[in-house]
């Protein structure tokens, strides 16, 4: 089927053979097998490692490009038709890099796709540990960029970090700017986390979110107000995540709470939020869910979703949803 994917961080769709050619073109010497090491972690604080380490290879425009081509290429053999794809700009901020110069570049790889059937839109990523006022300026870069390819504004990082109402007014900034509103909570943190994002912050979707399972009434709020969770089951598994949800040592993806969340009525979309780090493509999430449990009725329902909960206008929604498989 056509389908869609909403969490998708272009630096974590890395995979080792492009890791190795991007250090290459800076004089640093990796192997293939090191970079696989390198993407083996059971908690969240090893993957964040793992992330900083293989993002340092990517230093400039054309370092993006290929990203972006690569990508593009993955999605394509999934039969992926549309997919809104998030950039690191707090980081790029933070190595002293000019966003406007690596849009550009990702712009211009990711032009020749559109002719082959893929459609790519754009988020812009802030970090929530380095604070309010560099947020501030990611929002800015996406004003300077100028293009509706950009469709929303979101705050990845250490949800544990800083709390949500040092960020009120960046989402304000946000949403006078005419951005949509997006953040990463309930990935490790707990449901207080989702419901400061949705009541503070005003957000449309949360990244994850499968800490919700703890706070019935926060359900039955997502439920009422439409909030959008972007389930990464095997994220989850791959940094500990679900483990630390559930309160043990270890889990199994047969333990997640997708089907819990889907069955209550929440707006969920399907993703792999870093498909090159935990191993996983989009048509695995859905075979993983198939294995949950899921119907072959809920895992159309749950492709139908990752277009209606998108950020595209209800044309272009009608044009890629009446493609022909």
């Amino acid at each position: 089927m056509p389908k869609a994917e909403l969490h998708l961080h272009l630096e974590g769709s890395i995979r080792p053979a492009v890791a190795a050619t991007l250090a290459a073109r800076h004089g640093l010497t990796i192997t293939e097998d090191e970079v696989r090491q390198r993407y083996a972690y059971t908690d969240f604080s090893a993957f964040i490692e793992a992330f900083k380490w293989v993002t340092s290879f990517v230093r400039e425009p054309a370092d993006f490009a290929l990203l972006a081509t690569d990508l593009a290429e993955q999605l394509q053999a999934q039969n992926v038709v549309y997919a809104e794809v998030t950039l690191s700009v707090g980081v790029m901020l933070l190595r002293k890099q000019n966003p406007q110069a690596n849009f550009e570049a990702i712009l211009a790889a990711a032009e020749p796709f559109e002719k082959k059937g893929l459609r790519l839109n754009w988020i812009f990523d802030a970090v929530r540990q380095f604070g309010a006022s560099l947020a501030m300026q990611v929002i800015d870069w996406a004003r300077l960029c100028n293009s509706s390819r950009i469709v929303a504004f979101g705050i990845g990082g250490d949800e544990l970090s800083l709390p949500a109402h040092e960020f009120q007014s960046v989402y304000k900034h946000a949403s006078h700017c005419g951005l949509h509103r997006l953040i990463h909570a309930g990935e490790i943190g707990g449901p207080d986390k989702i419901r400061e994002a949705v009541e503070l912050l005003g957000v449309e979707r949360v990244g994850h979110g499968i800490g919700a399972i703890h706070d019935p009434a926060l359900m039955d709020l997502l439920v009422a107000r439409r909030v959008v969770l972007e389930v990464c089951p095997t994220s989850n598994l791959r940094t500990g995540a679900l483990a630390r949800q559930l309160g043990h040592d270890t889990a199994s993806l047969r333990q997640h709470p997708l089907p819990a969340v889907l069955r209550h009525g929440i707006p969920v979309v399907l993703s792999t939020d870093d498909p090159a780090m935990f191993h996983t493509t989009l048509t695995g999430e859905y075979h993983q869910a198939y294995k949950m449990g899921l119907s072959e009725a809920e895992l159309r329902d749950l492709v139908g979703k990752s277009f209606a909960f998108s950020f595209l206008s209800p044309q272009e929604r009608a044009d890629l949803t009446l493609r022909p498989a």
